[in-house]
């Protein structure tokens, strides 16, 4: 297998402000403390971990929404430090899906305008986006819910419509941070049946959580203490 994320000695340290009048900077928070390891294309990796462990941060950093303090990541061979916000920000586009916890959808849109909006920065007409987004709301089981506003959807359907729209630009990596933390676990069961999907469609799949059970689901576990890789394990 090709690799498709290369991390090696990974540090992540955040400045911290003195309180008090004086003020000033403090050393810094060191959260990540010389991540190294590489995800192949078409894995399901999970990053697992308790909160504070750095498992976010770690997961930010590979989708090219913050940069490391120190070592090197190559996405798909790219070595992202020698890029700028402009050219990451291209490849983070056309490489990357990201779902979140919080879903993130736009409460005024529908579903489908949901779904299409990640599209409109590509530059493919607008007839063909929606036709994919509709392509994928029918999909994850939606199809009767595309004109629906996210205050008339449950959160299942919600995390659905995130899923969709984390696949519009038909990325090859999908990043999911903590997608079933806000769902009971009947819910969180059938989310994860969508996972399994998109993984056999050949996608790669780095989920972040802090529960075990849906790390299971994943094909390889690796475990994040203290800012450091605890184990690494393929299921």
């Amino acid at each position: 297998m090709s690799t498709a994320i290369s991390l090696n000695g990974i540090t992540k340290t955040f400045a911290q402000m003195a309180e008090g009048k004086n003020g000033g900077e403090q050393p810094g928070i060191k959260v990540l403390k010389g991540i190294t390891t590489d995800i192949n294309h078409g894995e399901f990796v999970a990053l697992q971990g308790t909160s504070g462990s750095g498992k976010s941060t770690l997961l930010h950093i590979i989708g090219l929404l913050d940069r490391p303090t120190e070592g090197q990541y190559r996405l798909n061979g790219n070595d992202t430090s020698t890029l700028d916000d402009d050219s990451q920000s291209d490849l983070r586009n056309k490489t990357l899906g990201f779902i979140f916890q919080s879903f993130y959808l736009i409460p005024y849109a529908t579903a489908l305008e949901n779904v299409t909006l990640p599209g409109l920065y590509s530059g493919k007409p607008r007839a063909e986006l929606t036709a994919r987004a509709e392509s994928l709301l029918e999909q994850v089981g939606l199809a009767d819910r595309m004109d629906f506003r996210p205050s008339r959807l449950s959160g299942g359907q919600q995390q659905r419509v995130a899923m969709a729209r984390a696949m519009l630009n038909e990325p090859d990596i999908i990043l999911a941070d903590e997608p079933t933390g806000q769902l009971d676990s009947s819910t969180s069961s059938e989310i994860m049946k969508l996972f399994h999907t998109v993984h056999q469609s050949g996608k790669t799949i780095v989920l972040v959580t802090h529960d075990e059970n849906v790390a299971l689901e994943a094909e390889r576990i690796i475990k994040l203490h203290d800012g450091k890789i605890a184990e690494d394990t393929r299921l």
